[in-house]
């Protein structure tokens, strides 16, 4: 394992922890080296999801893509990173859950749409935007209204 400060190979693992779900195991690591302190994961390597977007195309699920889309959404907004990450692991343990190994888009985006409101409700909206494609300000309106609820 490569330190990404100084890329030396030699570390000690500082702290070792089974994630939610038990789906990758996070090891807080320290660079023998440089001594700074980085977190790796390591994850089982299992079979390959597929999204179906809404145009019908297919691409390969990335954890990263989702990840990126969730820190997006929470974007200058008072949310802790490690509580992202404990959402994508959630998402994605009921993403390797479901029935088949295709999965369209809108259940991804309601897998997330459901984290985020326990996250951060703009964020949310943020997400809600995009993923409900919401035509006018109205619609946008009409969702703030239920969130308020």
């Amino acid at each position: 394992m490569k330190c990404p400060f100084c890329h030396h190979t030699e570390s000690k693992v500082m702290d070792k922890r089974e994630t939610e779900a038990d789906m990758a195991t996070r090891r807080r690591r320290e660079c023998l080296n440089c001594e700074k302190r980085y977190t790796t994961y390591e994850r089982i390597d299992d079979i390959p999801l597929v999204v179906i977007k809404k145009n019908g195309r297919k691409e390969s699920y990335s954890r990263e893509k989702l990840k990126k889309g969730m820190v997006l959404a929470c974007e200058k907004r008072e949310v802790d990173c490690e509580k992202i990450d404990r959402a994508v692991d959630q998402i994605e343990a009921k993403l390797r859950d479901y029935k088949t190994p295709e999965i369209k888009s809108e259940v991804v985006g309601k897998y997330v749409l459901t984290k985020l409101k326990g996250l951060d409700k703009v964020a949310y909206i943020r997400f809600a935007s995009v993923h409900k494609e919401f035509k006018d300000i109205e619609e946008m309106r009409a969702e703030v209204k239920k969130l308020s609820k």
